[in-house]
């Protein structure tokens, strides 16, 4: 193997500390930290660092026992936690559990893996062959048209795992069995934005039970021209019936935040809402008379519409204009209208079907969810 005095070739900053690496393991480290963003790593102390660092060469190696630096319990379970989101493609890791002497400065961390080594070795050719495949077509492809392809291939390729099995929580599920939890799915997306060189990141909020809301969500934020973004794909994922939507696709954090929980781990602000995917498509509209014009070609073309209104606040008031102008658009041409409404990211969605007589039917509400909805 080789031996470095400090590990500044991964692009980080610890020294002093003799570390053993094989060959190939450098090579494919130079390799992927010329793509990857380790952000909660960047943002450790050096004790937190050094843990971090033996942990993930002791996952690499499926070690048994990893002897690290003394850490409170809650900052080992961080410092494990945040690894794993820095390193989605890691999945075979999933708990730990840890042993120390009275009076010793380190810990002897006990890693509880999914699988064993030789199945590891498998579900990674098959994960690495996979994502590479891939990502060929849209490898020489723009920043946004990366994004996109990332989000899309998710929303049109995996479900939601009601029954949350444990592989959901990690990449193997989205990429390998076409299921995921909003957790296996941010690391999907890390994965192949890691793979095709664009920097990405896995953000996580907290629960709410007052709210109803059970468990912590988890989506990403990407870099595209040096400017934060979120994107959930998780979110965008259970509005996609028909057709792909794009309600989550480069929010900034004044928008995400309508209804999403405030972060419990520190990432970049996203501050930039103009490059948000309705305002880029011109679908984001501020006139009424705009919504009227388009619905009256949808309903002459028969075809789903989907549009962001941002002429002020979507009010009672306004919304009722605005559904009261669809419909208008859909009489002139004898249709009535479906209309379905995202209302904290003020997205509607409508078709037209044959008037036949019927009362107008309600507006449904949509709420993007993890998928635990239908």
């Amino acid at each position: 193997g080789v031996c470095f005095r400090d590990s500044r070739l991964q692009g980080n900053k610890i020294k002093g500390a003799e570390v053993h690496f094989s060959p190939l393991f450098v090579k494919k480290e130079i390799q992927r930290r010329t793509v990857i963003e380790i952000y909660y790593y960047n943002h450790m102390n050096k004790t937190q660092q050094s843990a971090y660092h033996n942990i993930l060469q002791g996952f690499q190696n499926m070690a048994d026992e990893i002897l690290i630096p003394r850490l409170e319990p809650e900052e080992l379970y961080n410092v494990f936690f945040q690894l794993r989101l820095d390193h989605p493609e890691i999945f075979w890791a999933t708990g730990f559990r840890y042993k120390y002497y009275q009076d010793s400065p380190n810990l002897i961390f006990v890693p509880e893996y999914l699988f064993e080594k030789n199945k590891v070795k498998e579900h990674q050719r098959a994960m690495q062959a996979r994502v590479e495949k891939l990502v060929r077509p849209v490898k020489d492809k723009s920043e946004w048209e990366k994004e996109k392809f990332v989000h899309d291939f998710i929303c049109e390729n995996v479900r939601y795992d009601k029954l949350k099995k444990a592989y959901s929580h990690e990449i193997i599920g989205p990429l390998g069995q076409g299921v995921g939890v909003c957790e296996g799915i941010a690391k999907a997306v890390k994965v192949l934005c890691d793979a095709l060189g664009l920097w990405c990141m896995i953000v996580i909020c907290g629960n709410n039970p007052e709210k109803g809301i059970k468990y912590r969500h988890t989506w990403n934020i990407v870099k595209l021209g040096g400017k934060y973004y979120h994107m959930d794909v998780t979110f965008d994922n259970s509005l996609s019936h028909n057709g792909i939507r794009y309600d989550y696709f480069n929010l900034d954090d004044k928008n995400i935040f309508r209804d999403h929980e405030p972060l419990i781990a520190p990432a970049p602000h996203c501050t930039d809402g103009d490059h948000f995917y309705y305002r880029e498509k011109k679908l984001s509209f501020t006139k009424q008379e705009d919504v009227y014009k388009r619905a009256l070609q949808t309903a002459k073309k028969g075809r789903v519409f989907t549009f962001h209104w941002r002429g002020g606040y979507l009010t009672r008031e306004i919304l009722g204009e605005l559904l009261e102008l669809i419909r208008k658009a859909g009489k002139e041409k004898q249709k009535s209208a479906r209309i379905s409404l995202n209302w904290p990211q003020a997205v509607l969605c409508f078709d037209y079907v044959e008037d036949q007589g019927q009362p107008e039917t309600e507006v449904t509400l949509e709420e993007a969810n993890e998928g635990e909805q239908e």
